[in-house]
């Protein structure tokens, strides 16, 4: 199996096809069915946040892998395969690993060093355990990345730089509202993970009085009543919005909830003296339809606006010790698997050693049927005894060799020597022509063998 990455973030792709590949987290396990329903995909893991939709795979070829994934997320996304080609990107293998650790540690984060997505990560690794998607080999990667990122925040100041894409998006508001955040009355319209984050951030800052809303009423009471807020229905949004000054809308809605008649109507009855109402839209699919930016009065901070305003290296040294330690984990995991890879080697090795030993004990019995039962055993057990003597060291050793870059040769040589059958595969970190790449897809879902440049 070769590991592969396949994915869109707001580093590629702009809010209104990440909005398009986003998969609810109701669909998750229906999507995950369909990955690894297609005839290259034999493990799969799906990542899908406000800034990614990404699928980590075990594939069974490069070209039919990706062709296989990359028709599931075209069909996610309503679109040929090839509309997708400019904002998707590929890693294979060792840069998949790399990958997948990078963006656990927070490296590849519109906010370097924030830690939101080890939570998403646990929760997108979670539900491909829970639909069976997950196999050896991302069980073995998942496990590794969750604990890679935990080690990047214990070890380093990473977390110094690490504010949420709330505080960061609270940051940018701030800028438009006199630079304070204290005594504005504050809405959050959603009560999942990041509406919470979002009343816990506002808390923290001072804003108030603060104010949620949720589809689920009683889940926006919850919420409200942990930080001393207000809980309204959202039949009342209009109302609630007219009353402040700052909204985060984070729902999990799959059409805009703060649409341009609501935001219009509440703006009518807002004091025009108040100053802009700034909403900041941290929902892929968008909580704010398109044009309410145009209105008149309305500041607008989506994942496109964040992208553009974040891209600094404030936290460059941070970051170089993170990626010292990925780099470092990606070895050893690599070395892991090499090793892992010449186990199918030495266990047919042994399987033959077995296979002699026992036709030559009963060529013995044919030859020699004056031994008595105990005489046969004590000769089979001596016969069994030197050969596990005879092959110990060699595949003590092999496993050692395998797990060096290169290893991969001596299991070759061993299957090369004794003529074993083992069924080929590429070991992971043995990296093609192209590891990472812009794809070109044809409209229909034939596998390519090629289509890479």
């Amino acid at each position: 199996m070769k590991l592969l990455a396949v994915g869109a973030s707001y580093r590629t792709a702009p809010v209104a096809t990440l909005e398009r590949l986003a998969v609810p987290p109701a669909d998750l396990t229906r999507t995950l069915d369909r990955l690894v329903a297609q005839p290259y995909v034999a493990e799969a893991v799906l990542v899908s946040t406000c800034n990614r939709v990404e699928v980590y795979a075990a594939v069974s070829g490069f070209h039919g892998g990706l062709g296989d994934i990359c028709a599931v997320l075209a069909e996610q996304a309503g679109c040929p395969p090839a509309a997708l080609a400019n904002h998707l990107y590929v890693h294979y293998d060792a840069a998949a690993v790399d990958h997948a650790f990078r963006v656990a540690a927070g490296l590849d984060s519109m906010v370097v060093g924030e830690a939101q997505i080890l939570g998403q990560l646990r929760y997108a690794y979670h539900s491909a355990s829970g639909a069976d998607s997950a196999g050896r080999l991302l069980h073995e990667l998942m496990q590794q990345a969750l604990r890679v990122g935990k080690r990047a925040h214990a070890e380093t100041n990473i977390d110094r730089a690490g504010q949420s894409v709330v505080t960061a998006a609270l940051d940018l508001a701030a800028d438009l509202l006199d630079g304070d955040l204290a005594g504005r009355p504050a809405m959050v319209v959603g009560a999942g993970a990041m509406g919470s984050l979002g009343v816990a951030t506002l808390s923290r800052l001072g804003a108030g009085p603060l104010t949620v809303t949720n589809r689920g009423a009683d889940r926006a009471l919850r919420l409200a009543e942990s930080y001393g807020a207000n809980a309204v229905p959202m039949a009342e949004l209009v109302d609630a919005l007219s009353t402040v000054d700052i909204v985060v809308a984070a729902t999990a809605a799959t059409e805009p909830v703060l649409t341009h008649d609501v935001v219009t109507r509440a703006l009518a009855r807002r004091d025009a003296d108040r100053g802009p109402l700034v909403l900041l839209d941290l929902a892929v699919p968008r909580d704010v339809e398109e044009g309410v930016a145009e209105l008149p009065g309305v500041e607008v901070i989506d994942i496109d606006r964040m992208a553009a305003t974040l891209a600094d290296g404030s936290a460059a040294a941070d970051a170089a010790e993170v990626t010292r330690i990925v780099a470092g984990e990606v070895e050893a995991f690599l070395s892991w698997l090499r090793g892992a890879d010449v186990a199918p080697t030495v266990a047919a090795l042994r399987g033959r050693a077995d296979d002699v030993v026992t036709a030559e004990l009963r060529r013995l019995a044919q030859r020699r049927p004056d031994f008595t039962d105990d005489q046969r055993a004590e000769v089979a057990r001596t016969v069994h005894r030197v050969v596990q003597r005879l092959l110990h060291q060699p595949t003590v050793r092999v496993r050692q060799l395998a797990a060096e870059p290169g290893g991969d040769q001596y299991a070759a040589l061993l299957r090369e020597l004794f003529d074993l059958e083992v069924p080929q595969t590429t070991p992971v970190g043995t990296v093609p022509d192209v590891v990472e790449a812009e794809i070109i897809m044809p409209a229909d879902t034939t596998p390519p063998t090629g289509g890479v440049r």
